[in-house]
């Protein structure tokens, strides 16, 4: 794969728009600027993968998100060791019970769908490598992710 360079981007507006995007998701926290750092760190090594690399606010705020989002996920695994100050036991049994409400879910699926769902969202493999492991093409790797989100989207808000 060829390395595409980005002196162009203003790494300040990465870090910026990182930060914007994982304070949408973990608030203003320690947590949000910790994985806004992970975020801009991994755009910065993954930069010649970004396919509009003179639009490339969408491929960054994707990245920043999902890393926000492995965060809030690792967060809820912590150790029962831990002082995490008073916790309201309503809202840790809401946010249980979703989890388990996704996992179940996405356990539900085929392996192949699984795998897709995995490898995308909490590996951050990009769709062409997922289309290669899988032996589809990249076009059917996108078309069953949109499906594969609509049908876990249908099967969690009918439970």
């Amino acid at each position: 794969m060829t390395q595409r360079t980005a002196p162009e981007w203003d790494w300040k507006n990465v870090r910026a728009l990182c930060l914007h995007e994982t304070r949408r998701v973990l608030g203003t926290s320690s947590a949000a600027d910790d994985a806004a750092q992970e975020a801009a760190i991994r755009v910065w090594r993954h930069r010649g993968r970004c396919r509009t690399p003179a639009r490339p606010d969408p491929w960054i705020a994707t990245i920043a998100r999902r890393e926000a989002f492995r965060t809030l996920s690792q967060r809820s695994e912590r150790s029962l060791d831990e002082d995490v100050g008073t916790p309201d036991p309503r809202q840790q049994a809401a946010e249980l019970v979703a989890s388990l409400d996704l996992w179940r879910a996405i356990r539900s699926l085929n392996g192949p769908d699984r795998r897709l769902l995995i490898g995308h969202y909490w590996q951050d493999l990009p769709n062409s490598e997922l289309a290669l492991e899988l032996g589809i093409a990249e076009s059917t790797v996108r078309v069953r992710l949109h499906r594969l989100r609509r049908q876990l989207r249908h099967t969690l808000v009918n439970r």
